[in-house]
């Protein structure tokens, strides 16, 4: 573990130091992930102007179910660019060189790379939301309560990179995935609102078999205290499942590949 997390660090330091070299393309970057977070900010602004509660739900803790799905496409958008390029990289055999290096293959492949100038306005704008909308809709602090919520975000990360990185494997059987980007990317913004917004089997199917509600919504459920027990196993659980699931699917695309060279 040790190890691994020595290889985070440098891969994190290597990734900024070689954006930071261009920096006119960093604060680009930078800036175009803004223009995508104002668009995202107005939902903020249209539930306040409408004074909208849906459920139990006031605009207060819309705000913060908005931050939290801000800051979780932030942390995604840290390594996302490594799973849009695994097609390239089996297409042109690039996949050869990472065979033979003394680590995990599917560590140096899905987290060689770290997009610091999509994940900073993310995790600024996200905290901000996060924080404002806690406060204002008077919800209890404490550090059982910070603890549990640090707790549950770390769990929703482990199940972004699980269940993102599923579709992609796909990459080791067909040529063209430029699809693939569409869909998840259309699958990730079902996130952008509470998903009380849905119906029942919508909620079902987004909590239980392709769990893109469990990332953004318990959390902020768990804050309010209306996360059930069970459902915070499942919070738990789900993750652990899908990275399983992940894992599996990796080896099995592995032993799938054809090296460019054969």
């Amino acid at each position: 573990m040790r190890k691994y997390l020595r290889l985070v660090g440098v891969f994190m330091k290597f990734s900024l130091m070689s954006q930071l070299e261009y920096r006119i393309n960093f604060l680009a970057g930078v800036v175009v992930e803004m223009g995508w977070m104002l668009v995202k900010l107005l939902y903020v602004a249209v539930v306040y102007r409408i004074g909208i509660n849906i459920g139990v739900l006031t605009p207060d803790h819309i705000m913060l179910f908005i931050g939290i799905y801000v800051l979780m496409t932030g942390f995604y958008m840290l390594y996302y660019s490594n799973f849009v390029g695994l097609g390239t990289m089996v297409r042109e055999g690039e996949l050869d060189m990472y065979l033979v290096k003394p680590a995990s293959l599917q560590f140096l492949v899905t987290l060689r790379q770290w997009s610091f100038p999509m994940f900073l306005p993310n995790l600024v704008a996200g905290s901000i939301l996060i924080v404002t909308g806690w406060s204002r809709a008077g919800l209890l602090v404490s550090a059982g309560r910070v603890a549990g919520f640090l707790f549950l975000l770390f769990c929703s990360n482990l199940l972004t990179y699980s269940l993102f990185l599923i579709p992609n494997l796909l990459s080791f059987w067909i040529v063209s995935t430029g699809g693939l980007a569409n869909i998840t990317a259309a699958t990730w913004d079902f996130n952008n609102m509470p998903q009380m917004i849905y119906g029942k089997w919508i909620q079902r199917i987004g909590t239980f078999i392709l769990p893109v509600f469990v990332i953004t919504n318990f959390p902020g459920l768990f804050l309010m205290g209306e996360l059930s027990s069970a459902m915070f196993l499942w919070a738990v659980l789900s993750p652990a499942l899908f990275f399983a699931l992940a894992r599996m699917l990796w080896k099995r695309a592995v032993r799938n590949y054809s090296s460019a060279s054969s």
